[in-house]
């Protein structure tokens, strides 16, 4: 017998007919329902990995990501019509930190204002959190690590406690669940997540929203970090200075809090078509209010002009976004700050 430790076969969670069943049930669908579309593609993903017979890792981190993926989409699903609010910062702050006790203000201010809070699910700012919004209002996005990352007691054993073995898959969902992102002190991985968040704004590659860095009275924390992005990045020219938009610095929880329903006062959402960006608006801007845009975020323009519309052609497939003003244009596509300062704009009119 090989000294190799043998390796444990996967069970198949359906039998050979069961899943014969299902792919011919799938094969058979509309040309026209899209979800059968997108699962026929990943399907020929599945088979075109099968026949590049790719290291049995690799397997594995395939299998494991879409697994995680697969359950983290179906546990946030069932809450699709609740803001969310995810919350970095330390394990290891303790109870009696002015941190800690910041963050479960804020979690309490956030719920009363209807959010929920997302966080890693372990101790420190997290627990903290998560006390503060109460189980019924909370997500733990925990991860698997040697120490550190056990649930908390008041995520523990929740259905919507999700443990996942890898960061990116972890931090996907931070991302693409929130509508809004608040930093609280932390050590390597808050930055990390931080900084990610940063970079996903700056270039583009998620939806605008406010990103509060959160510290309580007395902290220097922030300011010493934003001091560091003055003087080496943006003095370096790294950064630009409307980069700087991105994100705000308060050490109040009504603040922060107060900032985040600002950001919603008026702008709702975006989607691009095409070239187009239409920015959808809870209620109407004036005439007078357009042509200062006009003048004043010209820079955002590829070519033409803003034009206050209804919906584009492509957008009558959210038939609930439907009666939303638009602002309508062609966006540059590399000026998020700006698009920042714009939002900003609109909710202060």
């Amino acid at each position: 017998m090989s000294g190799k430790s043998q390796q444990a076969r996967p069970r198949p969670s359906l039998s050979k007919e069961e899943l014969l069943q299902q792919i011919t049930t799938l094969l058979e669908s509309p040309e026209d329902d899209m979800h059968a579309a997108l699962t026929k593609e990943l399907l020929a993903g599945v088979l075109k990995i099968h026949d590049a017979h790719l290291d049995l890792l690799d397997l594995k981190i395939l299998n494991r990501a879409v697994k995680e993926l697969r359950h983290a989409f179906g546990v946030f699903r069932g809450y699709q019509d609740r803001k969310k609010i995810s919350v970095f910062g330390s394990a290891r702050t303790p109870s009696d930190d002015p941190n800690y006790q910041l963050a479960y203000r804020f979690a309490q201010a956030a719920v009363r204002e209807g959010f929920m809070v997302i966080t890693g699910g372990a101790d420190g700012i997290m627990r903290a959190a998560q006390e503060g919004a109460g189980r019924e209002h909370s997500f733990g996005v925990n991860i698997m690590l040697p120490f550190e990352q056990g649930p908390n007691a008041t995520i523990a054993d929740d259905p919507k406690l999700i443990t996942f073995k890898y960061f990116f898959t972890r931090k996907l969902m931070f991302q693409k669940e929130a509508n809004a992102i608040v930093l609280f002190p932390g050590g390597f991985g808050t930055h990390d997540e931080g900084f990610e968040i940063l970079t996903l704004a700056q270039t583009g590659k998620s939806d605008p929203q406010p990103i509060i860095c959160l510290q309580a009275p007395g902290c220097d924390y922030w300011d010493g970090w934003s001091s560091f992005v003055t003087t080496q990045l943006l003095q370096r020219n790294l950064i630009n200075e409307e980069d700087l938009s991105l994100f705000t610095i308060t050490n109040s929880a009504e603040a922060a809090v107060d900032h985040i329903l600002r950001f919603y006062r008026r702008y709702h959402s975006i989607r691009f078509v095409g070239r187009q960006l239409a920015l959808r608006l809870k209620d109407r801007i004036s005439a007078e209010q357009l042509d200062q845009i006009q003048e004043q975020f010209r820079d955002l323009l590829i070519e033409g002009t803003f034009e206050l519309r209804g919906p584009l052609e492509e957008e009558l497939d959210e038939p609930a976004l439907r009666n939303l003003p638009r602002l309508v244009f062609s966006f540059n596509r590399r000026s998020a700050g700006r698009l920042r300062q714009l939002i900003d704009h609109l909710n202060g009119l």
